[in-house]
């Protein structure tokens, strides 16, 4: 009876917000790596990362991926790719001191070059973002009570770290989880960093690329495994975070707030069904957006207010072909899959 009920409740939410009919196509991908880099450049290409070196391209839409040559003989583990065009994009490595690196090509793959190495035991990069195709953002766990950012503005050719003087106090053992790409996001000069593993889950703000900082506390689950995975906006106001305890992928517990302030304070949002480590809105719509995990993914047409599951597999990470609402997830074991409307 209680199915029969949840039932009726999921369809009658749908009829009456119109949320829109997604599926999922999977694909190919050719390695068993867990994947948890994707992004998504036009209808056919798009780059994906992960263990073991991997890093992959597609150019036909996903029907075929290619494993592309890898940046370094070290053993790496790319969790986090941004492709800046078909032909140029940016892996990220994870790992204590020299493990932490930042790649570029400039020829679809073919031929890498280190851009920045971790040159301290103590530096771990996270994630990172670009919002353009000179300026980016790098994150790396907190080192002695301090957050750890580098910027560029060239490319990459110069990666700067941002002064610990402007930076706000990290709390004990805060930091960032290294699990989607996603927990850092920008739009123009302001960056939205969410942070975790500690005995809060807090949002850092900047609204001048990093010179000076703010930090808003939010209601998500905190914990050693738990806190913010995901952070994105629409534009300078409407934003969401995503998370929860991945040592609890089936729980739903306090994993979603959003804001329409800018990130100045957040408010606790039910309704996702599970732990979820990427957020994405639906480009080309008014309030939609996708939040996607290892065991599923949800949509919501009311800027997060609501949401409603989408039948399919679980992913770790999620990028929508700018401008287009179609985008690549990837995950475990190799999983790629295509995201779409199917009306």
């Amino acid at each position: 009876m209680r199915r029969a009920i949840a039932t009726l409740s999921i369809a009658l939410f749908s009829v009456l917000v119109a949320v829109p009919a997604w599926e999922w196509t999977p694909q190919k991908s050719g390695v068993s790596a867990r994947l948890r880099g994707v992004s998504a450049v036009t209808e056919d290409i798009a780059w994906a990362s992960g263990s073991g070196s991997t890093i992959l391209r597609t150019e036909d839409g996903g029907t075929t991926w290619t494993k592309l040559p890898e940046p370094t003989p070290d053993r790496l583990d790319y969790r986090d790719i941004d492709a800046i065009s078909a032909t140029t994009a940016y892996a990220l490595s994870i790992g204590n001191g020299a493990a932490s690196r930042i790649f570029k090509t400039t020829d679809a793959g073919q031929t890498w070059t280190e851009q920045y190495r971790a040159s301290e035991e103590k530096i771990f990069l996270d994630a990172m973002t670009f919002s353009d195709a000179n300026r980016g953002i790098v994150l790396g766990d907190s080192i002695d009570g301090r957050f750890f950012f580098m910027t560029t503005d060239n490319g990459g050719a110069r990666w700067i770290p941002v002064p610990v003087d402007r930076l706000p106090a990290a709390l004990p053992n805060e930091g960032f989880f290294a699990a989607s790409g996603t927990n850092v996001a920008v739009l123009g000069d302001q960056i939205w960093i969410g942070t975790g593993a500690a005995a809060r889950a807090r949002v850092l703000r900047s609204a001048d690329r990093g010179v000076t900082w703010t930090v808003a506390e939010t209601p998500l689950a905190a914990g050693p495994s738990a806190g913010i995975y995901s952070i994105a906006f629409r534009d300078n106001q409407q934003g969401i975070v995503v998370g929860g305890d991945y040592a609890k992928e089936a729980e739903a517990i306090d994993n979603c707030a959003i804001t329409s302030d800018g990130g100045a304070t957040w408010t606790l949002i039910r309704g996702l069904s599970g732990f979820r480590s990427v957020v994405a809105p639906v480009p080309g719509t008014p309030a939609t957006w996708i939040a996607i995990g290892p065991r599923g993914s949800d949509v919501s047409v009311d800027d997060g207010r609501t949401w409603a599951p989408i039948d399919g597999p679980g992913f770790d990470t999620f990028s929508f072909v700018r401008g287009k609402a179609i985008g690549w997830a990837s995950g475990a074991r190799g999983a790629i899959a295509k995201l779409k409307t199917s009306n």
